[in-house]
């Protein structure tokens, strides 16, 4: 078998992959919540983008950014460029699957224990689909036992991302559920990679396949998407918060009208307010 470096470039790639893909799924999330609060075709188009910010930047987006620091010395690594786009299309798919028996009808557990696993293995498959894409003059194999335990926690950490996210909607659990799935993401990343045996064929076979930092270019576009797509996300909200009163849209108000807080005072049963006291304008004396 022939030595495997998991960490080329030291603790900077699992370093930034994890932060990447705790964004990624802060975004997806977030776009998830949100869908919670539609019906019809709207909640719809937002699973469908919830599971493409996912697949593309949550996921995808993590396990090249690790792959980056993946090295066999004694040969020549490179991607075959159709799989590995295979592998993000398997990742927004699979995982769009799962987001939608979630996110669409009644909140459940069922749904929730159903669409988890989904997801999970949504990661393990794009995960491994990424594997095949390699291109190197040798054979993978892995260990059974670890490739197993990589689904298993694909599977339950997505589950409990999901569980956290749908039904607890503050922003500190929001986080929390996201850091939970960067962790399933990284964690079955590396536990899968740990897994890995290459044994070299010998000889010099042909390759057809793009080099491994050919792909910091879609890295790098979708990190992009990423961040902006989040800071877009977390100022819609900051807006939204500040249009809300007590949990509803502050209506618009005509000129002479009470204003929210004092037509409020006057009807604590919610019924509706009395209108204004008429206030007398100036009197004129006639001679």
């Amino acid at each position: 078998m022939a030595p495997v470096d998991h960490m080329a470039y030291g603790w900077i790639n699992p370093i930034l992959a994890y932060t990447f893909s705790v964004l990624g799924s802060l975004l997806a999330l977030m776009i998830a919540i949100r869908a919670r609060e539609r019906t019809g075709g709207r909640r719809i188009g937002l699973l469908v983008l919830a599971a493409t910010v996912l697949g593309s930047t949550g996921i995808w987006l993590m396990h090249f950014i690790a792959m980056l620091g993946f090295d066999v010395p004694s040969l020549s690594l490179r991607y075959d460029l159709w799989l590995t786009m295979v592998s993000l299309v398997t990742a927004v798919v699979v995982v769009g699957f799962g987001l939608l028996v979630v996110g669409t009808g009644r909140l459940s557990v069922w749904r929730v224990l159903l669409g988890g696993p989904i997801t999970g293995l949504g990661v393990a498959a794009m995960h491994y689909t990424g594997m095949a894409a390699m291109e190197f003059n040798g054979e993978i194999r892995y260990h059974v036992g670890r490739l197993t335990a990589s689904v298993a926690i694909a599977v339950v950490a997505a589950t409990v991302a999901l569980c956290l996210a749908m039904w607890v909607r503050t922003p500190s659990v929001t986080v929390l559920a996201a850091l939970a799935m960067g962790l399933a993401v990284s964690s079955m990343h590396y536990t899968g990679m740990s897994a890995v045996r290459v044994r070299p064929t010998g000889g010099v076979a042909e390759q057809h396949g793009v080099s491994p930092f050919t792909l910091l270019v879609p890295i790098a576009v979708l990190a992009c998407v990423q961040v902006f797509g989040l800071f877009y996300a977390m100022a819609g909200m900051s807006v939204s918060a500040e249009n809300t009163l007590d949990g509803g849209p502050v209506p618009l108000r005509a000129p002479g009208a009470a204003p929210p807080d004092v037509a409020r005072q006057w009807r604590p049963d919610g019924g509706q307010a009395p209108a204004l006291p008429h206030r007398p304008g100036p009197t004129h004396r006639h001679r």
